[in-house]
């Protein structure tokens, strides 16, 4: 079987693995998405589910075991061209899937409605999405409440993300705390082990920082005083 491929497909995939989710463990919020999902629209299936490159996989599904189908089966795969909602009525008499594995075997689909998943960008990832064995079809306010829900879906995404990318920047931040013991006056620091170093040394050590070094136009008043009279007198000072 062959499915739909959307025209920025690269593009999407790259956004898609930008959220670094696909294969990660089930979370509690997505699963309630799903289960929400699911009593809205009064279906016994319903998903989470990110379209890959070669796959659909599920972030958290009701009523489903597998975790994952090939994308040539993927209902959600047809779901990715539009910002409003795939409505499949009854995939029986539906020319797309009526010969689909999933529709002629088990789950048995008839109704199936995905809710596009659409980041920041434009790009649409999945899809929030409702089955069902027998033809059915949404009422106005089941519509609008899966699009609702598939928008507080993407958003949970990006707060995810988000988090992530901030967990990355503490790891990589080093913070001075505490009463630092410095000479009064060659400013040598002590560090815990009783030891004095300079002050570039131990920050260096208990930092990401890097140093360059410079003078002061006080020390070189101080230190250099002609070289402090000709930089005046050139107005770098």
């Amino acid at each position: 079987m062959s499915y739909p491929v959307p025209s920025n497909e690269n593009q999407r995939l790259e956004a898609l693995r930008r959220y670094h989710i696909l294969d990660t463990p089930p979370e509690p919020a997505f699963d309630d998405f799903a289960k929400l999902a699911s009593y809205i629209a009064g279906t016994p299936i319903a998903t989470v589910t990110l379209v890959d490159a070669q796959r659909q996989w599920f972030k958290a599904r009701v009523g489903v075991e597998k975790n994952e189908d090939t994308r040539e089966v993927s209902f959600c795969a047809h779901a990715l061209f539009s910002d409003e909602i795939l409505i499949v009525e009854d995939a029986a008499t539906d020319v797309r899937f009526a010969g689909n594995p999933l529709v002629t075997g088990a789950p048995h689909i008839r109704f199936y409605a995905g809710a596009p998943l659409i980041n920041s960008e434009g790009f649409a990832l999945g899809t929030l999405c409702v089955i069902d064995q027998r033809p059915r079809h949404l009422t106005d306010e089941q519509y609008s409440s899966l699009r609702v829900l598939a928008r507080r879906v993407m958003e949970h995404f990006e707060v995810r993300l988000n988090a992530q990318h901030l967990a990355k920047a503490l790891e990589e931040v080093k913070t001075l705390q505490g009463l630092l013991p410095i000479c009064s006056h060659c400013k040598s620091v002590r560090n815990d082990d009783g030891y004095w170093s300079t002050v570039e040394t131990y920050i260096s050590t208990h930092s990401d920082a890097n140093f360059s070094h410079g003078i002061c136009p006080t020390c070189l008043q101080i230190h250099h005083p002609q070289v402090y009279a000709r930089m005046r007198e050139q107005g770098r000072i």
